[in-house]
């Protein structure tokens, strides 16, 4: 429920009441407990308020201030705060700095499917907490024009500074996944520039480069929070699609694609013969569409061009696959996996360290049939 209104000309006051009801239930160990065979699902209303005044400075600067209070059964009282800048420098460009804070109550089983492989114990140290984080971004938009060209540019430089962020832990225990708020901090940072828009009016571009940097400082017992990279999170990544036509020929070619930089990988034990760390991947895809009449269409194209997958220059992807219950595992008396004649890199089951498709090159042919 929302109510707005313009006051003395240069104010417009927002102010809402809203209510979510959240319910969730399933057949695994989300919402059951396995050792009691009880069940209880997620079931709660999460109301909240909130006050946003948009001021206009003048014709070239708003600023926007905004709070908002949600009550939460679990975590009680949740105030989050937000302010932020727009500076018109023309009709073509903007400057935008907006910061704030959030909150994120975190569904572990639904959004950590790694959690559900079997392959891993759960484990859950303590009573988690909701995600804070507190943030600040710096945007920068543009528009560039000339004669057939028009080109969007968007610049973004971001800070994120995350507290009882819940990360899994991997590498603690090789047979368990374990869960627990954050004994520290961590961090997000980057810089990301995108490019959109149309060439001659045939061609038309969409691309864009991240740079960041993640990471998360833990206490390492000491006092002291050293700093640890994240698994599976890239140092930088672009992405890009470009679509040209032929209007005469009722033609058009999309060239799409993704590249990733080196992403640290969850490595089973010293002795595991997998790559540390991913290297620079790609996955290419072209699709060539004839337009044969204004409601039919066929097309064909090659996804992954490059026939690339995780098991290239890798001894295997997933470890122990032929032993998914390692029964010829052998451990030692802290639990730990054993180097064995039939088990030489002391490896348990575990299909964690896939991080990328692996369907390798393949072609595709369809039409399409529109009826208006």
């Amino acid at each position: 429920m929302t109510w707005d209104r313009n006051i003395s000309g240069n104010h417009n006051a927002l102010v809402g009441l809203a209510a979510r009801y959240n319910y969730y239930d399933d057949n695994s160990t989300a919402t059951k407990d396995t050792l009691t065979d009880s069940n209880a699902p997620d079931d709660f209303i999460l109301p909240g308020v909130f006050l946003q005044d948009e001021w206009k400075l003048n014709s070239k600067h708003h600023l926007l201030l905004g709070m908002r209070y949600d009550y939460h059964t679990v975590h009680k009282n949740i105030f989050t705060p937000r302010i932020a800048w727009k500076w018109s420098l023309n009709d073509k460009q903007t400057i935008r700095v907006n910061a704030g804070t959030g909150f994120r109550v975190v569904s572990l089983f639904t959004e950590e499917h790694a959690a559900l492989t079997g392959a891993r114990v759960v484990e859950i140290k303590e009573e988690l907490k909701p995600e804070k984080s507190y943030n600040v971004n710096l945007n920068y938009s543009t528009r560039i024009t000339g004669g057939k060209t028009a080109l969007n540019l968007d610049a973004s430089l971001w800070y994120t500074y995350f507290h009882n962020q819940i990360i899994p832990d991997y590498l603690t225990d090789p047979n368990k996944i374990i869960y627990a708020n954050l004994d520290g901090y961590s961090i997000s940072r980057g810089f990301t520039l995108n490019l959109e828009g149309n060439i001659t009016r045939k061609l038309k571009v969409l691309a864009g480069v991240t740079i960041q940097d993640v990471a998360k400082f833990e206490n390492d017992g000491t006092g002291k929070n050293v700093k640890h990279d994240i698994l599976l999170t890239e140092k930088w990544s672009g992405t890009w699609a470009l679509t040209y036509n032929f209007p005469a020929q009722g033609i058009t070619i999309d060239y799409t694609g993704n590249i990733y930089g080196p992403m640290q990988l969850p490595l089973i034990s010293s002795l595991d013969p997998r790559r540390g760390k991913s290297p620079v991947w790609s996955i290419q895809n072209i699709q060539l569409t004839k337009k044969v009449s204004s409601s039919f269409e066929l097309y064909t194209g090659v996804k992954n061009l490059l026939n690339w997958t995780p098991a290239k220059n890798n001894s295997f992807i997933i470890a122990r696959s032929h032993d998914p219950f390692d029964k010829k595992v052998e451990y030692d008396a802290s639990g730990n996996a054993l180097s064995t004649s039939e088990n030489p890199y002391a490896l348990t089951f575990d299909p964690g360290y896939v991080y990328a498709p692996n369907q390798g090159i393949r072609m595709f042919l369809g039409l399409r049939l529109t009826v208006k």
